[in-house]
């Protein structure tokens, strides 16, 4: 089992960058690690993940080309670094772990492990 703690959020103009780091608890190498977020009224939508490697990266659409993923598994961490930030990406960041074998799958339900969000607001 393993605890996941987000920080790194809070507002930001549009245009801006911010970083997001997720902290475990245990072995983040045994995970295929994931960024979601929340808005208000919207379901929970995938945002980037990354292999337990590294070696391979997915992002929605949405995010392509403006944010990056990466990992640090000898310090059990997961970053989202996020650029060109856009009012639309207002919303709570959630990381998230998958102790499946497989690959990187964008559904929420796959993902076994959840931190407890952390709030990014991008104002216009």
């Amino acid at each position: 089992q393993v605890q996941l703690v987000e920080s790194g959020g809070g507002l930001v103009q549009a245009g801006g960058s911010m970083r997001l780091s997720c902290a475990a608890s245990g072995r983040t190498s045994s995970y295929i690690m994931g960024w979601f977020r929340q808005a208000p009224g919207n379901e929970r939508e995938f945002v980037a993940g990354i292999s337990r490697s590294g070696g391979s990266k997915y992002y929605s659409d949405s995010v392509k080309g403006r944010f990056t993923i990466s990992r640090d598994n000898a310090k059990n961490t997961v970053s989202l670094q996020m650029n060109i930030l856009k009012p639309e990406d207002t919303a709570v960041y959630y990381c998230a772990a998958d102790a499946t074998n497989g690959p990187i799958v964008s559904i929420a339900g796959r993902y076994d492990y959840w931190g407890q969000g952390t709030q990014v607001t991008v104002s216009s």
